[in-house]
Order: structure tokens, then sequence, then C-alpha cells
């Protein structure tokens, strides 16, 4: 049992961290030289694998994992540098929480619709 829970586990991060790679991709991937943004988009977007994306390139399979590796330390380097990516996700917690206020809050119409559309705005 516990070596079930060991792979969901390592499953969930995995799939973490494609998601993180994928959000840095959004927010700084016009930031990347030519190659890097089109086998990061070929890998996030497209879904492909190394391989597939090495065979569409005519690469190596091994110079298109050392291309993706390159561009994703390159995100987190401009991550860690200007955290677009922490504030966006710190923005959408701190508007699921305003909604829940205005919705215990017991906020009347017009004004809930309002509030709401300006936590929307705000978060977009």
């Amino acid at each position: 049992m516990p070596l079930i829970f060991l792979r969901g586990r390592a499953m969930k991060d995995d799939i973490e961290k494609v998601e993180y790679a994928s959000m840095l991709y959004d927010f700084y991937g016009s930031l990347l030289n030519k190659s890097q943004n089109e086998v990061m988009a070929l890998y996030h977007e497209d879904n492909l694998s190394l391989s597939e994306i090495a065979e569409e390139l005519m690469q190596t399979r091994q110079a298109v994992h050392y291309t993706l590796r390159k561009a994703e330390k390159a995100l987190a380097s401009y991550e860690e540098k200007l955290g677009l990516v922490a504030s966006y996700k710190e923005n959408r917690q701190l508007a699921m929480e305003a909604y829940r206020i205005i919705e215990s809050a017991g906020v009347k119409e017009p004004y809930a619709d309002k509030l709401k559309h300006i936590v929307k705005k705000i978060t977009d």
C-alpha cells in the first residue's frame, strides 16, 4: 500500500511541476530565445513528448531535453527576479476570499455584482 501512495505522490508532484512550468511559460515565454520558445510551446502547449519534438525539429532527444531544461531554468530565474506568477497566485487567492466575504456578508444587489466585477477585473 505505501508503494502506491508514493507513486501517487510522485505523480502529483510531476503534474504540479509541469503545471508550474506552463504557468511560467505563459508569463515569461516571450523572453526566451526562438529555440527555447519553440520547444516549450511544443512540450507544454501541444503536449508532445521529447521524442516527438526531436522528430519534428530534426534534433536528438537529448538536444531537445537540454533546450527544455535550459528554458525552464531561465523561466524560473525570471520568476525569482520578477515574481509575477507568485503575485498572480496570491491575487487569485485574495479574490476568492473577497468573493466569499461578499457572499457571506449578504451584500445586496446590485452592489454584490459590482464588487465581484471589480475583483474579477483586478485578477484578470
